[in-house]
């Protein structure tokens, strides 16, 4: 497996039935390591690669933008210029996906090149946590993203893990 960093015995300890929505933080480079523009245009390039194969998994892009600003928390090694959300119907899937040879050949040297730094985290999402505080859709993960990160006290999700069928 050629995915630096990649913690597929974490993931593999999670819930592996449960849809999951992986929020991707990157810094990108100023310019790609392989010398064809810049660290947005190498990403751009893994974009148009991975998309499809999230999609050929049962996936999904729930939201992409740009990082403006840090709203709470240390603003040192947390400035990033772009996330995205992205559904999964089962850490397996992700995992596949990851770790697949067309990924590592394909797609993983376009975000290598791109990004000085790409941070994911898992966590979980569909637990009521009160009254009608619960379920998977894409304003409830929304919502309960930015909770988690207010009484987690940080300001990044790398992997939103659900344990429940909606």
């Amino acid at each position: 497996m050629g995915v630096d960093l990649l913690n597929v015995r974490g993931l593999e300890e999670l819930d592996n039935d449960g849809p999951v929505v992986m929020v991707n933080l990157m810094r990108f480079r100023e310019r790609s390591l392989d010398g064809c523009g810049s660290g947005w245009d190498a990403y751009l390039r893994y974009s148009a690669l991975t998309v499809p194969m999230i999609k050929a998994r049962g996936g999904t892009l729930l939201w992409t933008g740009d990082a403006k600003a840090v709203a709470l928390g240390r603003q040192d090694g947390n400035q990033w210029d772009y996330l995205a959300l992205v559904y999964y119907p089962t850490v397996a899937a992700f995992i596949d996906m990851m770790t697949s040879n067309d990924y590592e050949q394909r797609c993983d040297p376009h975000r290598t090149n791109g990004c000085a730094e790409h941070v994911i985290i898992a966590t979980k999402v569909g637990s009521e946590m009160a009254p009608r505080k619960k379920g998977l859709g894409k304003a409830y993960i929304l919502r309960a993203a930015d909770e988690s990160l207010r009484r987690l006290g940080t300001d990044h999700i790398d992997l939103y893990q659900s344990h429940r069928d909606d």
